[in-house]
């Protein structure tokens, strides 16, 4: 991701393009912060977006819907820390339009409540660029809901206001009647108004509205970090500096807040306020990173691991070739299945070349993708690891028997060693290998948030996930960097793994799979 240099102006933009096609902007709301609560519209116009300008409030999980080419252009703001000032905002816009490229504006929340959408999309009209607006969730609702405060409620309240309670500096007198707003709704939700907290509490009660009457606070509403305040226009001046509560927050005036014991339900998931790194493949990761956030975490995808072919197929294919002297084909992962039944079909081959073997899968996963493409499984071990097909084969079953085992080239030897000890034949092929996932350009970021303590899990699934992780940190004391973290392992091998390279581990699942994994997380922070 890139910040812009200084850009043409639009004026220049048109006079080198000349009739060239425009583009067109989508002024795109990205919501709150919780990822599930971006439109489908609004992913629609991120994946066929060519440039995506985005601000902080803009979270990394929606980039990823853009394109695998699209220009990533960060202009985010800070109070009082612009880091690209709004003129040069509309003319990256504009440019990029008149460029011939698809622009996709994505703004935290909605684009037009206080979000400058109007101005943006007033200088397309000017400069004669078409564009979209794309309405988002505001968080002047969504923070409250996930507080726990309905901004309305039969026996509450009838009627809201939302009021900025950051006006444009520029303004010599205040465009707020505090007169009126005070008594005129019951209901009151004041944005990016933190730091006017002290004169927004006095001007409501200089104008009518009970000292008494509840106040709520709710800071990065909908994310892992929320964090909610509630006391009286009274007192919430006094409690917010006493826990320095700071931006960006929103401010919930009146009765409804008194609802938040009985509505709370956002921060009463069991995993709430958990930041969880998930260490699997891209591919694989979405399974974890959903189960995590119906549990109220936050999945920060850091994939150490890809699947790849091996560097010959050779042994692979003279394995295929001979599939029909194999009693027993052994799966380790869901890798491997995919692995043998892609390089089949590569082949000219589908799954009746397996027609005549027994199959053994370690895991139910693994035994979901196979039963997902119609082939059953004729041996799953209760105990989900290598050495679990062992015992649970009876002699008969093994000694003079030919076993087939499509696995990562790095997998583990105890298995075909430990078959052929019992006198099997056994064929270890090559059918994957496992390499560094595309995960370097957030080493440096990861590091940074362990260091903080933004970090709270790490999950590692396999052995590779935890040699690649290590690897890419970088670091000589990996133990140190992750001392804040808990450190959770899919199973033992996993876990022995992780103590060989110098972590602390601090849960296991005792089932070997995703859910287990989750689980155990579960069970970790209840006690």
């Amino acid at each position: 991701m890139s910040n812009m240099a200084q850009p043409r102006t639009a004026a220049n933009a048109t006079q080198d393009l000349g009739r060239a096609k425009t583009g067109k902007i989508f002024l795109v709301g990205a919501g709150p912060g919780d990822p599930g609560l971006l439109t489908l519209r609004g992913r629609e116009c991120l994946e066929k977006a060519d440039v995506v300008v985005y601000d902080r409030l803009a979270g990394d999980e929606l980039l990823r819907f853009a394109g695998a080419g699209a220009e990533m252009i960060y202009v985010g703001k800070q109070s009082s820390n612009h880091t690209v000032p709004q003129g040069e905002i509309n003319e990256i816009l504009i440019q990029k339009a008149l460029e011939g490229k698809n622009v996709t504006r994505l703004k935290g929340g909605d684009p037009y409540i206080f979000g400058r959408g109007g101005e943006e999309a007033e200088y397309a009209r000017r400069h004669g660029v078409e564009f979209e607006v794309v309405p988002g969730v505001t968080s002047a609702i969504a923070g409250p809901a996930y507080a726990g405060i309905p901004l309305t409620h039969r026996g509450y309240a009838s009627s809201v206001a939302i009021v900025t309670g950051h006006e444009d500096p520029a303004k010599e007198v205040s465009s707020i009647n505090w007169k009126n707003l005070a008594t005129a709704t019951d209901t009151i939700v004041f944005l990016m108004g933190m730091e006017n907290l002290g004169g927004i509490a006095e001007n409501l009660q200089a104008h009518g509205r009970q000292p008494t009457t509840p106040v709520a606070l709710v800071r990065w509403g909908t994310t892992v970090d929320q964090e909610t305040l509630t006391g009286t226009l009274d007192t919430i001046v006094d409690l917010a500096a006493a826990r320095q509560f700071g931006s960006p927050a929103l401010i919930v005036v009146g009765e409804v807040v008194s609802l938040r014991p009985v509505l709370s339900w956002f921060e009463q998931k069991p995993l709430f306020g958990k930041r969880v790194v998930v260490t699997r493949s891209r591919a694989q990761a979405s399974a974890l990173s959903e189960a995590l956030h119906e549990y109220g975490a936050e999945a920060m995808e850091f994939p150490t691991i890809e699947i790849a072919p091996p560097p010959t197929f050779d042994a692979l294919d003279a394995a295929i070739d001979r599939l029909g002297e194999y009693d027993w084909v052994i799966f380790t992962s869901a890798n491997g299945v995919e692995a043998l039944l892609t390089r089949l079909r590569d082949l000219g081959k589908d799954v009746r070349a397996l027609a005549g073997c027994r199959l053994a899968a370690i895991g139910v996963q693994t035994a979901a993708a196979l039963e997902a493409r119609g082939l059953k499984v004729d041996y799953v071990p209760s105990e989900y690891r290598a050495e679990a097909i062992i015992t649970g084969l009876s002699d008969a079953e093994i000694r003079g028997k030919r076993f087939l085992l499509p696995r990562a080239k790095e997998a583990r030897e105890v298995l075909a060693r430990d078959l052929a000890a019992r006198g099997a034949q056994v064929d270890d092929v090559a059918a994957y290998i496992t390499v560094t996932g595309q995960a370097e350009a957030r080493a440096a970021e990861l590091r940074e948030m362990f260091a903080q303590g933004k970090i709270h899990v790490v999950t590692f699934t396999s052995s590779s996930t935890v040699r690649n992780f290590v690897k890419l940190m970088g670091v000589g004391d990996i133990g140190g960097l992750l001392r804040q973290a808990t450190v959770a392992c899919i199973g033992p091998i996993t876990a022995d793994t992780a103590r060989e390279l110098g972590l602390h581990v601090d849960i296991v699942a005792g089932e070997y799979t995703v859910n287990g994994l989750v689980e155990a997380l579960v069970a970790h922070f209840a006690s």
